[in-house]
């Protein structure tokens, strides 16, 4: 056990210099780290809401338009079920919060619900509980019609969906802002937390993650105007749309799109070669492409409209056939919009509109107080931890103060590495961390006192102490990881930043107490030989 090949204790060296190399950033302003010669280490810890202070943003889901969006899907599908089994429905249409479809035949009634229940209804539920039912309830009505009702426990489910998309969007959209020191999180059944260090002006910010930016590709109805329509009945499946392109106030559109935002690859904002003006290059995905090749080889000379949220950007007319699934955007804007609309784009359509709900933003003074403060409970916890340690133990007391020390490096220089955002709740894990690292070593004392007190060897009693108490530290420190394991996947925010930081800790602790302690050790008696002294125990 006290016995290392030349090559085993070199690797330790090695960490432990890499772990005080790599921890040397945080000490240094971000200024003059970067400053530093290219091949030094510079990667930071990055601080927290908390320590550094920043943008904190509730975002609340709207159900309303979840719901509207729901049942018109919910008619669409409906409608092609139906057709697509031959039981041609006269009309498909969303009365309060249902959908009413009215066959031709009412003989068919029977075989329509059958079909509309196994292709248009949804088993929900999940592993743990079983399933839970549908998500829509398909009955009979009066006469030839069918009711297709959404349960509560289906919007419960599709809500659940498009909260967890809306997080992984809002994710892509704020980290694309060129950091990682962001915290998105669900909050309740329908609420995100979005917390952004660092940020003082939140107006980007909220521009940036709060429009929906659904694009899509319309049909213009070829000969009714907006006013004809909205004078009279629009037709089936067309609705007005308003404009934002300057030229007309309206476009009556056929509702379902040719190409969706979700089929977009990739979206730059760029200028025009020729006018000058910014624009948006898009590019589609295979289907995207062929749909949109398709409907551009059949509609020569006709407009077509390019929809954001629901207002039409612009309708240019097709010149001629796009086959090559790309094309541009204009819509008269700005370099910064440009930017922005890109980057959404790329990002992917928020599945359902954001509203803010709470907007606080924390000042930097809050952030030094509370370094400040966990920087003077650290500083004493590890004062008052080495001295009771070396008053203890004495020389293996200061042997346990130097893994200390070791084991600080290392958690420091791994979140740094990593980009693991330093919070307060995660200072109070590093202080813990302290306690549990020096624990590690008092089982291990505790245990060569006992072995010596038998009678044995000092060298037998150390070696004994070592082997005997590592399967007492790895069980301890293992259920501390399932613990924050737990917390982790449990919690939120400060949770999660105590989690990450104990857990960072345990892997330390555990290989500088069994470890790098048992190397100093084995270094000191080495010297007691050399020296001839007679070996004590100082424990």
């Amino acid at each position: 056990m006290l016995h290392f090949a030349r090559w085993k204790s070199l690797s330790i060296v090695a960490v432990c210099l890499a772990g005080l190399i790599l921890s040397l950033p945080n000490l240094f302003s971000k200024e003059t780290v970067k400053a530093w010669p290219d091949w030094l280490p510079k990667a930071q810890m990055p601080l927290g809401l908390d320590l550094q202070g920043g943008a904190h943003l509730l975002l609340a889901a709207n159900s309303d338009e979840l719901k509207k969006d729901w049942l018109s899907s919910l008619r669409e599908d409906a409608r092609k079920v139906l057709r697509e089994a031959k039981l041609y429905p006269a009309s498909v249409n969303v009365v309060g919060g249902t959908v009413r479809v009215t066959l031709l035949k009412p003989q068919d009634s029977d075989a329509a619900v059958k079909e509309l229940r196994t292709k248009v209804a949804q088993q929900i539920g999940n592993a743990l509980i079983g399933t839970a039912g549908t998500d829509i309830a398909v009955a009979k009505g009066e006469g030839a019609s069918i009711i297709l009702t959404p349960t509560e426990a289906g919007f419960l489910n599709r809500q659940t969906n498009a909260i967890t998309a809306s997080i992984e969007t809002i994710n892509r959209r704020v980290n694309a802002l060129g950091t990682s020191e962001s915290t998105v999180v669900r909050q309740g059944s329908d609420r995100i937390l979005v917390q952004f260090p660092g940020l003082s002006d939140t107006k980007g910010l909220k521009d940036l993650i709060g429009k929906t930016a659904k694009l899509s590709f319309h049909e213009v109805h070829a000969s009714m105007t907006p006013a004809e329509a909205q004078q009279g009945r629009p037709p089936v499946g067309f609705a007005v749309y308003p404009s934002q392109d300057g030229y007309v106030d309206s476009y009556l559109l056929r509702d379902i799109p040719i190409v969706q935002g979700d089929e977009l690859v990739d979206a730059q904002p760029g200028q025009d070669s020729r006018t000058g003006e910014w624009i948006i290059s898009f590019r589609f995905n295979q289907a995207g492409a062929r749909k949109f090749g398709r409907f551009t080889q059949a509609n020569v000379g006709r407009p077509f409209a390019i929809v954001l949220d629901k207002q039409v950007l612009s309708a240019p007319v097709i010149r001629e056939a796009i086959l090559g699934g790309s094309g541009q955007i204009s819509g008269r804007f700005s370099p910064d919009s440009a930017t922005t609309l890109a980057l959404q784009l790329r990002s992917g359509a928020l599945p359902t509109e954001l509203t803010i709900v709470e907007e606080r933003t924390v000042g930097p003074s809050l952030g030094a107080d509370s370094v400040s403060a966990g920087k003077t409970a650290a500083v004493v916890g590890a004062i008052a931890t080495c001295v009771l340690m070396v008053f203890a133990y004495g020389t293996f007391g200061v042997i346990a103060v130097f893994a200390l020390f070791f084991n600080m490096l290392l958690i420091t220089a791994t979140m740094s590495v990593v980009g693991m955002t330093l919070t307060l709740p995660g200072i109070a894990g590093l202080v813990l961390t302290l306690g549990m690292a020096v624990d590690a070593n008092v089982l291990i004392y505790e245990r060569i006192r006992e072995e010596v007190r038998s009678g044995r060897s000092p060298i037998n009693a150390i070696e004994a102490g070592f082997s005997r108490a590592f399967v007492t530290i790895l069980d301890s420190q293992l259920t501390t990881l399932a613990a924050a394991i737990i917390m982790f996947i449990l919690g939120a925010g400060p949770i999660r930043g105590f989690a990450v930081t104990l857990s960072v800790g345990i892997f330390t602790s555990i290989f500088t107490a069994v470890t790098v302690t048992r190397l100093l050790v084995a270094w000191w008696l080495a010297g007691q030989r050399a020296r001839a002294h007679k070996i004590v125990v100082p424990v």
